[in-house]
């Protein structure tokens, strides 16, 4: 299977690329105005002006955080990556007006799975910016976070190169 998978590119997380878990314009993090993401507080990543309201699974791994609210999740890969994916900027105001979840913390998900469906109209319409930041929370274990913005991204195109 490992001759099969490189041929055909399958379990990219073991190669340390995290795919895009939104379909949009991949954009460097530093585009976000919330210092919180764009100073790199929380940790290195990029992010996606989203063009399509869904969050799928960047990995196979464990739900983390699934926030009540449906803006955010956080995931805990199976190979130790914690990703931070926050649909738009100050949408916690939105106490989860425009988000369905299909996760709980503690689930175990594939990547492709779905996490979040957002309604992208209806929170800009409500002053909300979409940008979706995609943090690697755990920055300091890695050697090198390679985002690799300035493309159209679909889900699960490659996103994030990781280096040990």
């Amino acid at each position: 299977m490992g001759l099969l998978n490189k041929i055909f590119g399958g379990n990219k997380e073991k190669n340390n690329v995290i795919l895009s878990p939104v379909e949009g314009e991949a954009v460097p993090i530093s585009e976000v105005s919330d210092p919180t993401f764009g100073e790199e507080i929380l940790g290195k990543g990029i992010a996606v002006k989203p063009n399509k309201g869904r969050v799928v699974s960047p990995v196979t791994g464990t739900i983390d955080m699934m926030f009540d609210t449906g803006h955010a999740v956080s995931i805990l890969s199976n190979i130790g990556t914690e990703i931070l994916i926050h649909v738009g900027l100050d949408t916690v105001k939105l106490k989860g007006k425009h988000y369905k979840t299909y996760v709980k913390n503690g689930d175990k998900v594939k990547i492709g799975d779905l996490l979040i469906e957002f309604d992208i109209d209806a929170i800009l319409s409500e002053g909300y910016d979409v940008i979706t930041p995609i943090v690697i929370c755990n920055t300091p274990d890695y050697a090198q976070v390679e985002p690799l913005s300035g493309k159209a991204v679909h889900e699960l195109d490659e996103l994030i190169i990781l280096k040990k």
